[in-house]
C-alpha cells in the first residue's frame, strides 16, 4: 500500500468527472487501499479517488471516533438513491482544501447505492457524520467541491488564499 500525493485546490482537476468504474479487480482494490492509507495519513474521514489525481468513481470513508475501531467502507460507482428533504447545517473541511473549514447545508440522511471491493451491490443509510462525509465525497466524483456550496464571495476568499499559498510554495527553494 502507498501513500499518495494529494490535489490541493485551486487544481483544475478536482472540478472533473470521475468516470464509472467497469471492471472491480486487483488495481481497483490497490486504489482502494493506497486511498486509505493516504486518508489516514492526513488524518481525513472521506477520500475521492479524483483527490490523488484519478478520475475514477471510487471513494472512502471512515468516520470512526477517536477511541473506536476503525471501520473503513469502500465504495464503488456510488448512485445516490435517497436525500431527505430534512437539512443539516455542518463544518466540513476536506483534504485537498488544508485548514479551510465552512459551514454547508445538506440532506440529513441518503441512502447510496454502490459496488463494494468483491464487485457486490451493496445499499447503505446514512445519517450524522457519515451522511454529510457521504455526500461530500460524492460531489467529488462529481466535480463538486465544497466551497461550490458556499457563497461566492466567502468561495473566491479561499480559492484566492490557496493560490496566493501555492505561487508562495513554487518560489520556496
Amino acid at each position: 500500500m502507498t501513500i499518495r500525493k494529494l490535489l490541493i485546490a485551486p487544481d483544475k482537476r478536482l472540478k472533473t468527472r470521475s468516470v464509472k468504474v467497469e471492471s472491480v479487480n486487483d488495481e481497483i482494490r490497490t486504489l482502494l487501499d493506497d486511498m486509505l492509507d493516504t486518508m489516514y495519513n492526513d488524518d481525513g474521514i472521506g477520500l475521492a479517488a479524483i483527490q490523488i489525481g484519478v478520475p475514477k468513481r471510487v471513494l472512502v470513508v471512515d468516520v470512526h471516533e477517536p477511541d473506536e475501531v476503525p471501520c473503513p467502507v469502500k465504495i464503488i460507482n456510488p448512485e445516490i438513491l435517497q436525500l431527505s428533504q430534512r437539512r443539516k447545517i455542518c463544518e466540513e473541511g476536506c483534504l485537498s482544501f488544508p485548514e479551510y473549514f465552512a459551514k454547508v447545508e445538506r440532506a440529513a440522511t441518503i441512502t447510496i447505492s454502490y459496488l463494494d471491493e468483491m464487485g457486490k451491490t451493496v445499499e447503505l443509510d446514512a445519517d450524522g457524520t457519515l451522511s454529510v462525509c457521504l455526500q461530500h465525497e460524492i460531489d467529488h466524483l462529481n466535480g463538486r467541491l465544497f466551497v461550490d456550496h458556499l457563497t461566492i464571495v466567502k468561495r473566491n476568499i479561499i480559492m484566492r488564499k490557496l493560490a496566493k499559498a501555492k505561487r508562495s510554495s513554487k518560489n520556496t527553494f
